[in-house]
């Protein structure tokens, strides 16, 4: 079975979550704020949904169908949000969704996060292209796409229902080519779970 990985960056460790996690999933995600910014966190954020959610992470990755990450602090170890790699098409593309808590938006850990799973995406699973998308009136997130390098891709009009409103959703995609050629991607580290 497939290990997933932990990546460290300056600020952050990206590592498995695992159960003992679920408490601070269901209150960080069951945030009403977080629910409203993203496409597939319901609000309420009941009891078990985040036991389920962790318990499919291992088996996915090891189908090489996703990767999901706990992105926490280094200094303290707390748990501030996840970042996936979703609908992983072997050595072509995948998917990149995040959330963090609100208490920490607007401190760069999502950006960081991000070019520590860019990293990941183009050299350790050898993929192609990342792409990414957010609702339009969440630009917020649109910026950490642009820091990440993502170049704007287009607008699918009312292309979602979220809260039984029609959504428009922003698209935006990177290249392994344009990610190679940007300096926007910093050396990482990423840890081997299981050194020989």
């Amino acid at each position: 079975m497939a290990q997933i990985p932990t990546l460290e960056t300056h600020r952050l460790v990206l590592r498995p979550f695992t159960t003992s996690d679920a408490l601070d999933v269901q209150r960080l995600a069951g945030d009403r704020a977080i629910a409203d910014t993203t496409l597939n966190i319901p609000h309420p954020y009941e009891d078990g949904i985040a036991e389920q959610w962790i318990a499919k992470h291992s088996d996915a990755f090891d189908k090489g169908q996703s990767l999901t990450l706990a992105i926490t602090l280094k200094r303290g170890n707390s748990l501030i949000g996840a970042m996936s790699l979703m609908g992983i098409s072997q050595k072509h593309q995948a998917e990149l969704g995040y959330w963090i808590a609100k208490s920490h938006w607007n401190q760069s850990y999502c950006t960081e996060a991000g070019r520590a799973v860019l990293r990941f995406a183009f050299v350790e699973l050898e993929l192609e292209r990342v792409h990414s998308c957010h609702l339009a009136r969440n630009p917020a997130s649109g910026r950490v796409m642009q820091k990440l390098g993502m170049t704007h891709e287009g607008l699918r009009p009312q292309h979602v229902r979220k809260w039984d409103k029609l959504e428009d959703l922003t698209l935006y995609g990177l290249s392994k080519a344009e990610w190679r050629e940007s300096t926007n991607h910093p050396c990482i580290t990423c840890i081997d779970n299981n050194p020989a």
